[in-house]
């Protein structure tokens, strides 16, 4: 903890590439970094959209559950796509990834993500 702040690390989700934590707490939200589909045993961005897609998610549960925290805690989402083509396949994962009431949330189309890859997530979550 640092300031009233707590710093998320977990094997669960890959390392902080760059000058970023996985994470940080303050009070009730849990502030997640954006997660690319990025294996965490092996450090390899997935081929394909659908398999990266899969790898997101899979890592925001390891996130979510390093902090004691679940899906149904997600409060916000904000997905990148560099390809808008692909909204349909997060709209079905969204749906099948999160229950209702389902987190408020933004999508944008951008122009590249980190390593190449296809999509990125980041989630906010509230404490209990």
């Amino acid at each position: 903890m640092r300031g009233g702040r707590t710093l998320v690390s977990t094997d669960a989700a890959p390392a902080a590439a760059g000058a970023y934590s996985q994470g940080v707490g303050v009070g009730w939200s849990v502030h997640f970094s954006g997660q690319v589909g990025i294996d965490p045993a092996t450090g390899a961005l997935l081929p394909g959209f659908d398999a990266q897609l899969g790898r997101v998610l899979a890592n925001i549960d390891g996130l979510l559950s390093s902090q004691g925290l679940g899906r149904g805690d997600v409060v916000k989402t904000t997905v990148f796509l560099t390809d808008m083509g692909d909204f349909a396949k997060v709209n079905e994962a969204y749906r099948s990834f999160f229950r209702e009431p389902f987190p408020a949330r933004s999508c944008v189309e951008v122009s590249g993500l980190p390593l190449g890859a296809l999509v990125e997530i980041e989630v906010l979550a509230a404490r209990p």
